[in-house]
């Protein structure tokens, strides 16, 4: 719900009445009427002027391996992709978007080829986590879907620091950057909460990952990894790297020996992440991954391959948004051609 909008609604009620309207949804309340603690007048009131979510729900995607894709709309009709991966061990993680698109363009990612629209609110991002909450519990945070964190930090660190009380601990959530460096100088120097940092790193070589990322143009990579570590000597914590595997790309064990050489093991570890592909690119095979984590693992540079979640859904970042946008072409397609059929 819009934050600021409750705390205007009931600026003349106690001041504790917007901590227990919050805490109701926080534990996954499915709207007004069972906050059974709230006047009845009040929650009517609340009903006509604060509206439960700032977010309507457009379409939901399920995966066979337990994963949910949720596509939502902004008030203003600004797409938003928030999804739920569920795993054996009980974890219930949501990876969550802090913009509706992203300026930043990286090559392989379907959000990049969107417009981007603008940075969302702490409350557009909250109700993302709010919308899987009322389905069941969660225990962890990804900032990891459309956008760059680093570019709505505000915004983002509200969220976070709200996601607590929606049962995420600070250590369990984690904010991805692609190497803005403003937005990770002003993390790294005035974020106190043990919040995990991620770096989308994807290339070890300047090269190449100006072709797959261009702001490692304007931010090179030595200057973001250097931020990296500060953030490792302050709050005493590993840094993940996120490096997509992308075929014939970026795969190869000469690339895994260049990233191993950038990444202390001490410091550092690195999340291979096979690829949903968006149409570009080629995921890299189980061989060639498999013969590159090789590389890091004589290394001694920790590593893990991600499992895959949601392929069959559109599950990658953009990605539902855009199969969304296809189906609504072809059914104006077919409309158009439809019509032009009975006019002859």
């Amino acid at each position: 719900m819009d934050l600021v909008l409750l705390d205007e609604a009931l600026s003349a009620e106690p001041a504790y009445r917007a901590r227990q309207v919050w805490e109701w949804a926080a534990r996954g309340a499915p709207g007004y009427a069972s906050m059974t603690n709230v006047p009845a007048a009040l929650r009517s009131e609340l009903e006509a002027r604060v509206p439960f979510s700032t977010l309507t729900l457009e379409t939901e995607a399920r995966s066979k391996d337990g994963t949910v894709k949720a596509l939502f709309r902004t008030a203003d009709e600004h797409p938003v992709e928030a999804v739920l991966m569920r795993f054996r061990d009980g974890r219930r993680s949501i990876c969550v978007s802090s913009q509706s698109g992203c300026p930043l363009t990286c090559t392989f990612c379907a959000t990049g080829s969107m417009r981007f629209g603008r940075n969302l609110t702490a409350s557009e991002i909250l109700d993302q986590a709010l919308h899987f909450r009322r389905v069941e519990p969660v225990d962890h945070a990804v900032f990891m879907g459309m956008g760059e964190p680093m570019l709505n930090l505000d915004e983002v660190l509200a969220a976070a620091r709200r996601l607590r009380d929606v049962g995420i601990t600070h250590r369990r959530t984690t904010i991805s950057t692609v190497g803005w460096l403003p937005g990770l100088q002003r993390f790294v120097d005035e974020v106190e909460e043990p919040i995990r940092l991620a770096l989308s790193l994807h290339a070890p070589v300047a090269a190449l990952r100006s072709e797959l990322m261009p702001v490692n143009d304007r931010f090179p990579l030595a200057r973001v990894l250097a931020e990296c570590r500060r953030y490792v000597a302050l709050r005493g914590r590993k840094v993940f790297v996120e490096y997509v595997m992308l075929g014939g790309v970026n795969d190869r064990p000469e690339h895994a020996e260049a990233l191993a050489e950038l990444l202390d093991p001490k410091l550092f570890k690195v999340n291979l992440i096979p690829y949903n592909p968006t149409g570009r690119f080629e995921g890299s095979s189980r061989d060639a991954i498999a013969a590159f984590k090789a590389v890091l693992d004589r290394a001694r540079v920790p590593s893990t391959v991600r499992l895959t979640r949601g392929r069959d859904i559109d599950a990658a970042c953009g990605q539902l948004y855009a199969a969304s946008r296809r189906s609504s072409a072809g059914k104006r397609a077919r409309t158009q051609a439809a019509s032009s059929g009975i006019r002859r």
